[in-house]
């Protein structure tokens, strides 16, 4: 029986419930690394730079010419991971402005097309699965500054697109937008993931508020479920807090929520929310004693943590967050978990 190495010690189980079997591996895993790696990253002024500076999309879509990922290094991530004490790491695949970091046929936008010319998800899934690490692959789903048939703000509460004035004329709008183009776009993606890169520990989807402010069915997210367990069995679906209940995990960020399912809390190295490169706040980042403190809150009330770092704009790891993660490891490995 071939198993995926993440979950090498739960074969008897994954023989009878593959599902069963990487929820209990999910829930003794306990920690995790998160990167938000894309083309935010070279400005280095957050991940919603596009939305909060209104950045047309014609002119955004050139920071591709500057991404040359140069010293994104998967080995290194992987290595760097165990040496934290985490048992598997999640990546920005494609957050909200829609480049991503994979080699898609469903669009241009791409890491493949970039100076990089580097499939990034295939790197880190052979370099996490040669690890023994999980692989959790983050998704934007109802939330695209790019595509033309996503979520306008002229029927979706909360502004899921920049608010251009003039309105951005690559967009789709009234009886001319058809969000089921949008959501074929995203199953094709999302199928891409699963065949493509090996067997994963999950997908994670992002955006929830936006399916939440509309008619729900319309996204049709249970068929997106299905799909995901069908391709890959041991496959976890997350959607933040939980959109139609059916999710294996929650992933509130910063705080805890009671659930019968296994919670995940996500935060992140840097102050303001701020989960992408943003270069005003350097030596500003959480301290070890600030982390150990998160996994102490999160282990005490039975939740995993998933702590994110936002590589700088070559794809390294934030120097300060490499030096304090590692320090948190090597006390990890001594101590054991502060909070059980």
């Amino acid at each position: 029986m071939t198993i995926p190495s993440h979950l090498k010690g739960y074969e008897e189980l994954y023989a009878r419930d593959p599902r069963q079997a990487a929820l209990q591996w999910f829930r003794d895993a306990k920690y995790g690394l998160f990167l938000h790696y894309g083309l935010y990253s070279i400005l280095g002024r957050h991940e919603w730079v596009q939305y909060l500076e209104k950045i047309p999309v014609a002119e955004y879509e050139k920071l591709i010419w500057q991404f040359t990922a140069e010293n994104f290094d998967a080995r290194y991530i992987a290595s760097f991971a165990l040496d934290c004490g985490m048992k598997y790491v999640n990546i920005t695949t494609r957050h909200h402005e829609s480049f991503c970091l994979w080699d898609t046929k469903q669009t241009w936008f791409n890491s493949m097309n970039a100076p990089a010319h580097r499939d990034l998800i295939a790197e880190l899934a052979e370099a996490c699965s040669d690890a023994g690490l999980g692989l959790f692959l983050y998704y934007s789903h109802g939330r695209d500054w790019r595509h033309p048939h996503a979520p306008n703000n002229d029927k979706w509460k909360g502004a899921p697109r920049p608010q251009y004035d003039p309105p951005e004329p690559s967009y789709a709008y009234g009886d001319d937008h058809n969000l089921s183009i949008y959501i074929d776009f995203v199953f094709a993606q999302i199928e891409e993931l699963l065949t493509n890169y090996g067997p994963v520990a999950g997908i994670w989807l992002d955006g929830v508020g936006v399916p939440l402010s509309y008619r729900t069915e319309d996204f049709r997210c249970q068929e997106l479920y299905d799909m995901i367990h069908h391709l890959q069995p041991q496959a976890l679906v997350s959607y933040k807090q939980g959109l139609l209940g059916t999710e294996d995990f929650l992933a509130p960020e910063y705080k805890p929520v009671e659930s019968d399912k296994p919670v995940e809390i996500c935060t992140t190295m840097m102050p303001n929310k701020a989960w992408g490169y943003t270069a005003s706040l350097d030596g500003q980042h959480k301290t070890a004693d600030e982390v150990w403190e998160l996994l102490r809150n999160a282990r005490s009330n039975g939740c995993n943590l998933l702590m994110n770092t936002g590589p700088l704009p070559d794809g390294s790891i934030d120097p300060h967050d490499d030096r304090v993660l590692r320090e948190v490891g090597k006390r990890l490995k001594n101590e054991g978990f502060p909070g059980e």
